[in-house]
């Protein structure tokens, strides 16, 4: 059960939520420094690839956003920071609850007699 692919991909998508999350953190705390680029955190295409080919296992990756710059340079849009970041705890919650209910049957199995 813990070295399924099912486990090994939520693990990993966990991980890559976690980088979001704090990725959109980052965004937001730059939101008014000249020149920054927002940046995005992908792995939902690796993790779908990983996992059909049987393993579950991926990496995020991190890029600069291409979205057009304010005349600072900067283009850190907080509505898009604000909803990407509701959205990224919403999967978070559900991966998290997905980890966790196997283990749940597991605690109310043994203490059922």
């Amino acid at each position: 059960m813990l070295e399924s692919v099912t486990a090994t991909a939520l693990s990993s998508a966990l991980d890559g939520l976690a980088l979001r999350q704090r990725t959109i953190a980052n965004n937001i705390a730059n939101v008014n420094t000249p020149n920054y680029h927002a940046k995005r955190v992908a792995f939902e295409a690796a993790l779908a690839k990983s996992v059909a080919a049987g393993d579950g296992r991926t990496n995020a990756t991190t890029a600069s956003s291409l979205e057009p710059t304010r005349l600072d340079g900067n283009n850190v849009n907080l509505d898009t920071e604000t909803l990407s970041n509701t959205e990224t705890v919403l999967r978070y919650q559900f991966a998290a609850q997905a980890v966790n209910n196997p283990f749940s049957a597991m605690r109310a199995a043994m203490r059922t007699n």
